[in-house]
């Protein structure tokens, strides 16, 4: 807001500095006599009648009359109604009459007329942008900030104006959005609590039934070797019986860790195209690094187009980080029903027992050296993959790592 004040302020000073330097070049103007136009015709009949010459009226703007001094007219020369000159020609006396109008005032009103239309052109825009711009930004503002603290429960006001109608809408979204992620990490963090609660307590009943049995081998009360055998089984069993409990927990720790919604329908191949080449093309550049789109058939795809977008993109970072940084290609191809999207990258040193691995959840390569991250990007691309009815693959050869995406055709 003190930045729109400083803009305000500074528009009225150059304003004023603009109406005052104008007024003051005008008021400070003189008339140069030799540019006067009703001068110059005068000098050129002038001439005409030195050189005896005739001379018509009609082709002179300013000159109205002209008229020389003799003994008819002595009582009535300098008497003209009409502003004039005298010129004194070959000995004669001629008065040149004129009509001349100073412009300066005209010319005063039209600059300060512009001036003030202009004056008020900068106050109407500046107008809009406080009212349309700038108040409805300074309700905005504190919005994240709000959202950061976790205050997700206060909805947005609906604004229909055309510049922040779709920025409110889309907060509002964000916010519905972590809202209800929060409310789902609750509920999730509370039924694995539930469920860890649960299995830890049917573990203690075997655990105590083999706390049981090796105290009494220990103090050596099973004197036949059939029940201790018997025993051992039973051990044995109680065993199992815990790692299974263990196995739930452990399974229940890795569903639905992450929330991948899609929102599957019908999509171009070229528009996921063009939004990946847009993206890529200037930043691939700027590395440094060949990157090449082979020649496709456009045809239509099912799945999420923003969610295709997110997988080749994960695809691609991947491909940048772990690649030479030499050459990128994205290549077509077809089979069946389905559309084959292979991105290919120089420089892999992935090895062959890695390769099975790389779509696994939290697991990072031998190749990732000081490259930060999770290990989740392609274990997302495989779940999104899946959700869109589609798959995701990848081939290492001779120093080329490919993944490719496969996408289903609409029939």
């Amino acid at each position: 807001m003190k930045g729109f004040k400083t803009v305000v302020l500074s528009a009225c000073a150059v304003i004023l500095a603009a109406f005052a330097a104008a007024n003051i070049m005008l008021f400070l103007q003189k008339d140069d006599i030799s540019g006067r136009p009703y001068r110059v015709e005068a000098s050129r009949i002038e001439q005409l009648i030195s050189e005896s010459k005739s001379f018509d009226l009609a082709d002179y703007d300013y000159i109205s009359a002209v008229e020389k001094l003799d003994e008819n007219n002595r009582q009535t020369f300098y008497n003209s109604d009409s502003d004039y000159l005298i010129k004194e020609i070959d000995s004669s006396i001629y008065r040149f009459d004129y009509r001349f109008t100073n412009d300066n005032y005209t010319v005063f009103l039209l600059v300060n007329l512009s001036l003030g239309f202009m004056a008020l052109a900068i106050a109407v825009i500046l107008f809009f942008v406080y009212h349309k711009i700038i108040r409805p930004f300074n309700k905005l503002c504190d919005v994240p900030f709000e959202l950061s603290k976790g205050n997700l429960t206060t909805p947005l006001k609906e604004n229909k104006s055309r510049l922040f109608g779709r920025f409110v809408w889309g907060l509002d979204l964000l916010r519905e959005k972590l809202e209800q992620q929060k409310t789902q990490e609750l509920s999730l963090q509370k039924e694995k609590k539930t469920l860890v609660l649960s299995l830890s307590h049917d573990i203690k009943t075997p655990l105590s039934v083999i706390e049981l049995y090796a105290k009494a081998l220990e103090k050596d009360l099973y004197r036949g070797e059939e029940k201790k055998k018997e025993i051992g089984k039973s051990i044995c069993s109680k065993c199992d019986e815990i790692k299974g409990y263990v196995d739930e927990i452990i399974k229940a720790s890795n569903e639905d860790f992450l929330d991948l919604t899609v929102d599957n329908g019908e999509f171009y191949l070229s528009a996921v195209v063009a939004k990946i080449k847009a993206f890529y093309s200037y930043k691939l550049m700027l590395l440094k690094c060949d990157f090449t789109v082979g020649k496709f058939c456009d045809c239509l795809l099912k799945g999420d187009i923003n969610r295709s977008v997110e997988v080749l993109q994960n695809i691609i970072e991947n491909a940048i980080k772990y690649g030479d940084g030499k050459l990128i290609n994205i290549s077509f191809s077809q089979e069946e029903d389905c559309i084959i999207i292979s991105v290919s990258n120089t420089g892999s040193k992935l090895s062959e027992n890695e390769l099975t691995h790389i779509f696994d959840s939290f697991w990072r390569g031998s190749n990732v050296g000081s490259n930060s991250g999770s290990g989740l990007g392609l274990y997302i691309c495989r779940q999104l993959m899946k959700k869109m009815d589609g798959d995701i693959f990848a081939s290492c050869y001779e120093g080329i790592m490919s993944v490719s995406a496969v996408f289903r055709m609409v029939s």
